[in-house]
């Protein structure tokens, strides 16, 4: 500081250049150099000095309002290094102190969160190992992948242990996994085994309608038939298909053999699908009545009682219950129209049958364009969110199909609609 031409309290100006003071063990530094006059660049350096102190005040202050405010360690850390190198003139070492107790404050909290997060983890392990003894892996998949999530939401632990638990815990999940992907291998190849088994079964009824000899035909096909009941159970779909097969090759044989023999054949129905059917017609006239919010309340009551019937896949009659699902469909699509009608035309029945069909296609067709904007912004909204994991996102895709349903069966009763006014106005 000698031979120094101007002096400030935080700085001097010598040879033309200026230079802050040392503090606590830092010695004096050159920080800039004189432009124009001496007194202008220690005023510059000063207004510098600003810079620093609203930076240390705004950190403070995102700290203080953060919710995970360890993470602002490192931020922390890297302003304190950049104001022990900043160009300027002003009292450093409140800032400093400020943020060495900061330091110490997150540091602190940042300890007792780890021990937290261990605890937390450690009792995840023991849920996750629960978890991965279950032997339905379905349900133990489910099970995993809810504990997985909460892993990751759960934050780091101390550096000695975060290895041990890391370790710990991706160990039970890759020996789970693996015995899951073992256990659908198997399944897989017991099912192809099945499914080669059913292949060869439908070979040889189809060449039973071939056979000269009916009566040891017949006799074959009840072994085949046998053989069928006691292959195992194989995927849905795959099922489908190959009975489906067996049954058309096994009707041929069987209308051969029947009309060579002179026999009049009793199509048995299974008594769960005469029910079914049952359910279907009392729909059906409850679809004709009069009071269709009435008909609603007993349409719920009908798709209850059809739940309840229980019928393995390979005898489920699925165009009968589509036939039901569209006819109750649209009891509950024309009943909420009449509460909008109600609702909104107190003189609806003195209309003409004209003027009563345009305000019902006009309501029903708002009604519907609404749908379809639900419908769209649903899509997008899944396609943002979905997993690509089935299990994960079938409640989504299946709220989905349910308004694409309610969708098509508004369109359908619109063109019901038009074409009756067609009808009435030639």
């Amino acid at each position: 500081m000698e031979n120094a031409t101007l002096n400030d309290e935080y700085g001097y100006v010598k040879d033309s250049k200026v230079f802050l003071k040392g503090y606590l063990d830092f010695p004096d530094r050159q920080i800039g150099e004189v432009k124009r006059t001496e007194q202008e660049a220690i005023d510059y350096f000063k207004n510098r000095f600003v810079i620093v102190l609203n930076k240390v005040e705004q950190l403070e202050g995102e700290i203080d309002e953060a919710l995970n405010k360890g993470s602002y360690l490192t931020k922390l850390i890297q302003l304190q290094r950049k104001l022990k190198g900043f160009d300027a003139l002003g009292d450093f070492v409140p800032l400093l102190t400020r943020l060495e107790e900061k330091e110490e404050y997150l540091r602190e909290l940042i300890e007792v969160n780890q021990l937290k997060n261990l605890e937390i983890k450690r009792a995840l392990i023991e849920d996750v190992t629960a978890a991965a003894a279950i032997e339905d892996y379905a349900a133990a998949t489910d099970q995993i992948q809810e504990i997985k999530a909460k892993w990751i939401r759960t934050g780091p632990v101390e550096k000695e242990y975060q290895d041990e638990v890391e370790t710990k815990f991706q160990d039970i999940l890759d020996n789970f996994f693996q015995r899951r992907r073992d256990y659908f291998d198997e399944q897989n190849r017991i099912n192809q085994e099945r499914i080669d088994e059913y292949e060869r079964l439908i070979k040889i009824t189809k060449t039973l309608s071939y056979s000269r000899d009916l009566d040891d035909a017949y006799s074959k096909a009840r072994d085949v038939r046998n053989a069928w009941n006691n292959v195992g159970e194989v995927p849905p779909k795959r099922f489908f298909k190959v009975n489906k097969a067996y049954r058309h090759f096994l009707k041929l044989f069987y209308d051969k053999y029947n009309l060579a023999k002179g026999i009049e054949p009793k199509v048995r129905v299974d008594p769960r699908i005469v029910e079914q059917q049952k359910l279907l017609a009392t729909a059906e006239q409850l679809l004709r009545q009069p009071d269709i919010i009435g008909a609603s309340v007993e349409a719920k009551a009908l798709l209850s009682q059809w739940k309840e019937i229980k019928i393995p896949f390979k005898l489920a009659d699925k165009e009968l219950a589509e036939r039901f699902r569209m006819v109750c469909d649209k009891i509950f699509e024309l009943s909420y129209l009449a509460r909008v009608i109600s609702r909104k035309y107190p003189a609806f029945d003195l209309k003409s049958e004209e003027e009563q069909l345009r305000t019902k296609h006009r309501e029903l067709e708002w009604l519907a364009k609404r749908e379809k904007s639900d419908l769209e912004f649903a899509i997008i909204e899944f396609d943002r969110t979905a997993t690509g994991d089935p299990d994960i996102d079938k409640q989504a895709m299946g709220r989905i199909n349910i308004q694409k349903r309610k969708v098509a069966m508004k369109e359908r009763i619109l063109s019901e609609f038009e074409r009756k006014l067609k009808s009435i106005t030639g």
